[in-house]
């Protein structure tokens, strides 16, 4: 190119070159110490309900299999599917025209027996007289007691088969052990059943009615100390949710904790008992049981988003002086919505961090935006 400066080209590149460059770096750099904006809450105390929720199944608290204990054909049924019954009443009866043959004849064998006894009784009192007048030989009066002795035994085997034939008689009616309420039968008119093997129905107890969950094994203490309390104090912790998601009426109350720890779950099943006098609760439903915990009254709460999980262990950020924060282990309790409880860690009117805590480390520098009560 005519009057073209290669030198003057050279100046303007390197003159563009270090601009950028300069540039750049001026961009890259920050001021040492910023603080970062973060949102903090002032921890406070505040009245609070602590539930704790327990998937539970609702059982009967008596229930009983009704077999057929002696064989025959059911003759007569007294009560109707689904039927509540009171105890004593008469459900099923099985025909007892051999069992009522058997008893008149047991009846009939314990009469001679204990004729033959009666008779055995007065041989053997005169023959005893006549021995001791030397009126009658030895022997008559060993066989006399001896016969004694043999009628005795058969009394006693006579009592024991009109013993056993009554059995028998009474087993052919099927009665309520308890009032309750019988399931759906599993004969009909005519069917034949056998003693020990065929279930004729199933009979539970209504009211109250029970209700199972399981409580981890570390509760153990706290549940047993439960059972220790006056029923009407016990009533307040316990609360029922139906399936339906609505509140079971009336309070529960604890009756019992199971024997042994199961080791696979390292759970253990708790009982309580609830009214059940309109029959709304029905063995086999599931609910749900609230207990109120050691969280109710006034506590300290703070967002469940301002809380860090470390291999187990609860942390939060802690506002100090010169607006730097430490990191504070705590101890958490119920969960309130989008509120825990602080059970130890932290006082009332602590500022700590609710927003951008991934950036936290002990010692940084915030600016907060807002103190969220």
């Amino acid at each position: 190119m005519k009057g073209f400066s290669w030198g003057i080209l050279a100046m303007i590149v390197v003159s563009i070159v270090t601009t950028s460059c300069g540039g750049y770096k001026a961009a890259e750099q920050k001021p040492l110490n910023a603080a970062v904006p973060v949102n903090v809450f002032t921890v406070t105390e505040q009245g609070i309900t602590g539930i704790d929720n327990y998937p539970a199944t609702i059982v009967p608290l008596d229930e009983v299999e009704l077999r057929a204990e002696v064989t025959g054909s059911i003759t007569s049924i007294f009560v109707k599917d689904g039927q509540t019954v009171v105890k004593g009443q008469k459900l099923y009866e099985i025909d007892r025209s051999k069992y009522a043959a058997n008893y008149k004849q047991a009846q009939a064998q314990l009469k001679a027996a204990q004729s033959t006894l009666e008779q055995a009784k007065r041989d053997a009192e005169r023959y005893t007289r006549l021995q001791e007048k030397d009126a009658i030989a030895k022997q008559v009066v060993e066989n006399a007691k001896t016969a004694l002795l043999n009628a005795e035994s058969q009394l006693l085997v006579a009592e024991a088969a009109l013993s056993n034939a009554q059995t028998d008689l009474n087993r052919s009616v099927i009665t309520a052990p308890f009032a309750g309420t019988i399931g759906i039968a599993n004969v009909k008119l005519g069917s034949l059943v056998s003693a020990g093997s065929t279930l004729i129905n199933v009979i539970s107890s209504t009211n109250p009615i029970a209700v199972d969950f399981a409580v981890n094994e570390k509760d153990i203490y706290r549940f047993s100390l439960y059972l220790e309390q006056p029923r009407k104090d016990s009533d307040s912790l316990f609360s029922l949710q139906l399936p339906s998601g609505d509140m079971y009426p009336t309070q529960g109350h604890l009756v019992t904790i199971d024997r042994a720890v199961d080791p696979l779950t390292g759970t253990i099943k708790a009982r309580l008992s609830f009214d059940n006098e309109e029959g709304n609760l029905r063995a086999g439903m599931s609910g749900i049981v609230l207990v109120r915990n050691q969280d109710t009254g006034t506590k300290l709460v703070i967002p469940s988003m301002a809380v860090t999980e470390q291999l187990g262990e609860f942390f939060v950020y802690v506002v100090g002086d010169s607006n730097k924060v430490s990191q504070t282990r705590v101890k958490l309790g119920t969960t309130a919505g989008d509120r825990i409880v602080v059970r130890e860690g932290l006082e009332a009117g602590d500022l700590i961090v609710t927003s951008g805590i991934q950036n936290m480390r002990n010692g940084t520098i915030v600016q907060p935006d807002n103190a969220v009560k």
